[in-house]
């Protein structure tokens, strides 16, 4: 070989040598940044888990607030942390009269008393410095009339958004997807048009990105689907009907030898796609109506839970291929002390769940279905929205009424602290770094020591 050609080959060996040291140094750095962030729906795993938090035991209105922000408008999001900054959602009532939409008092009776707005709504992006909730900036993406109304429970913007490093996807369902790099700017918008809830309930599905595809589902009383579009851009790379009525659980993304499945927790049939194109992976008949609660993993068997009008809880190993309703690919079922709207959580070998929405906790040994704590009353709480989250070996379960009990995370039931707030909680609680963010109906706050 000439001397030219080894100086060539030389030259390629150190440049590649430097591409793939930093990549494994973004890599690295990025891995960093999401166990000390919390970019999606339910933290960096997925899962409600963090395992690199210290918050605090205790606290209470005037015990280690750091900051307490009132937030205009309406959401249910759930905060997303980023680095040093905090993103959070809501849907602001400009009460701009739209005339070709019939007054609430002209409406049909509906049930829960619930009205089609005939005003304009402005939907907003906003970011906060984490440490001091001081906004950095704010961006109203849209100003629309909703098509529909909501649950009084509900609101106009309950789908969390979801950061990859670079860019934020805000998604306010039939008012439409958003992407923002992190200083603000609009890079695109996409509208997949309205939909159809359930007694207009209202939407609450979380988009969830991997490997530059961001997935949403739109499981309605129309045509449901789930549609995965290029992160970049926007541009749709696959979508399948579904043969489903609303539901609101968010996908999972697990990767398995190989194939990275997107699993879809609903009332026919709990699904998992393939990511790559769209085909069915395998699928699971068994859960109950209003399918809410969404899965978590253990990277051998996923964990999938309903609870209204019924009860049902399985775990699916991951290996199965096609439809395995009733087949041993299910290593356990339970049918009662499932949740409706909260997610379980499985932290330190244990999986954890409500019953429905109220104040009673059950515990399992995610292996074999072993009930280990059977559903026992959490004291001094009323109800549950909010899902679990975890770290430094406790739960902290947030009610509906301001109150968070934090439990020793154990098949034995033990209280370490009850922690009372003059708000009204239904989004689950952020953990980052030694603090607890919590969104209020009113304010949200950065609790820490």
């Amino acid at each position: 070989m000439s001397a030219s050609k080894l100086r060539l080959l030389s030259w390629i060996a150190i440049v590649g040598g430097i591409f793939l040291a930093g990549n494994q140094q973004s890599q690295a750095a990025d891995n960093v940044e999401r166990s000390t962030s919390w970019h999606q729906w339910r933290g960096p795993n997925a899962n409600g888990v963090s395992e690199t938090a210290t918050p605090p035991l205790s606290w209470s209105e005037n015990k280690n607030i750091r900051w307490k922000k009132p937030i205009e408008g309406l959401g249910n999001a759930t905060p997303i942390v980023w680095g040093d900054k905090l993103f959070v959602l809501t849907a602001v009532d400009t009460r701009r009269v739209d005339p070709s939409k019939p007054a609430p008092a002209d409406q049909p009776e509906r049930s829960f008393g619930i009205v089609f707005p005939n005003t304009y709504y402005q939907f907003v992006v906003l970011c906060l410095d984490r440490s001091t909730g001081e906004e950095i900036w704010e961006k109203v993406v849209a100003e629309r009339v909703p098509n529909e109304g909501h649950h009084g429970d509900n609101s106009f913007a309950s789908c969390s958004p979801f950061i990859d490093g670079e860019h934020i996807y805000c998604w306010f369902g039939s008012q439409g997807l958003y992407c923002l790099d992190l200083d603000g700017n609009l890079l695109w918008e996409k509208d997949l048009g309205p939909v159809e809830t359930r007694r207009s309930f209202g939407e609450g599905t979380s988009p969830v990105a991997h490997d530059g595809r961001l997935i949403i589902n739109r499981d309605h009383e129309g045509q449901s689907s789930i549609i995965v579009l290029d992160a970049a851009t926007g541009e749709e790379i696959w979508t399948r009907d579904r043969d489903e009525l609303s539901s609101w659980a968010t996908p999972l993304i697990v990767e398995k030898d190989g194939i990275v499945q997107v699993i879809v927790n609903a009332a026919n049939r709990v699904r998992s796609y393939n990511l790559d194109d769209g085909s069915i992976v395998w699928e699971c008949g068994g859960q109950v109506s209003n399918v809410t609660p969404s899965p978590v993993t253990d990277g051998e068997f996923v964990y999938c839970m309903s609870g209204y009008r019924g009860s049902s809880a399985m775990a699916i190993s991951l290996d199965s291929k096609g439809d395995v309703t009733g087949t041993d690919q299910i290593a356990w079922q339970l049918s009662q002390g499932t949740p409706y709207v909260p997610s379980p959580i499985l932290y330190d070998g244990l999986l954890y769940f409500t019953q429905s929405n109220n104040a009673i906790l059950t515990c399992v040994d995610p292996k074999s279905g072993d009930v280990l704590l059977e559903r026992t009353r959490v004291p001094d709480v009323r109800a549950f929205y909010g899902s679990p989250v975890a770290a430094q070996g406790r739960i902290y379960l947030t009610g509906r009424d301001g109150e968070t009990v934090v439990i020793k995370a154990d098949s034995e039931f033990e209280v370490l602290a009850t922690n009372q707030l003059d708000d009204h909680f239904d989004s689950s609680a952020v953990l980052v770094e030694d603090a607890i963010y919590l969104r209020g109906k009113e304010n949200l706050y950065c609790i820490g020591e």
